[in-house]
């Protein structure tokens, strides 16, 4: 099968949205990113990428705190609002139900189905970008979105999102059990 050059600048994947939450001039501001995951998991570490002049940004470096909030696919409309309007000109403080935790500095998203709670460790810039890196203290989910102890993506409807340009999409149906489904592949 011949393959074809793109003139793509970013990769076609599908990625989770969330809301980035951080107190800013002493109010709760959030807005959408795409671009976070996991660093590592001892010590828990995730990392986002954001512009450096974004508006939230000075919020995490003053309280040394955000939240990363994995909204429902529900929530596109507001989440798409947030990501559209800058907290530098609209006041986003009064969209949610607002909770803190036990960092008490990292405003959380009530209505979401899982909030993340970090405390920052490093900014890196690279070019245009911010790569902040934080600590995970503590994840708070509701139980009706568990099975069990776990996490159950199907229960939570997370809002993913195609990149590069959308548009945004729902999980879908379990193909296979991940680090089992492969054990007997026959080379």
């Amino acid at each position: 099968m011949q393959k074809t050059k793109t003139r793509w600048k970013l990769p076609p994947l599908v990625t989770p949205i969330a809301l980035l939450g951080a107190n800013v001039a002493g109010k709760p501001n959030f807005f959408t990113i795409a671009w976070f995951n996991m660093l590592q998991d001892d010590p828990p570490l995730l990392g986002a990428g954001m512009s450096k002049t974004h508006y939230t940004r000075r919020g995490i470096e003053d309280n040394q705190t955000f939240s990363i909030n994995i909204p429902s696919a529900q929530m596109a409309e507001i989440v798409d609002y947030c990501g559209l309007y800058s907290g530098s000109r609209v006041d986003k403080s009064s969209l949610f139900e607002v909770f803190y935790g036990e960092l008490a500095t990292a405003p959380m998203v009530k209505e979401c189905p899982c909030n993340i709670e970090c405390k920052l460790l490093e900014c890196k810039e690279l070019n245009s970008t911010v790569l902040v890196i934080g600590e995970i203290v503590q994840i708070y989910c509701e139980k009706r979105y568990l099975s069990g102890d776990n996490p159950d993506y199907q229960k939570m409807d997370p809002l993913l999102f195609f990149m590069p340009e959308g548009p945004y999409i729902k999980a879908g149906d379990v193909i296979a059990k991940a680090f089992e489904v492969g054990k007997d592949y026959k080379t």
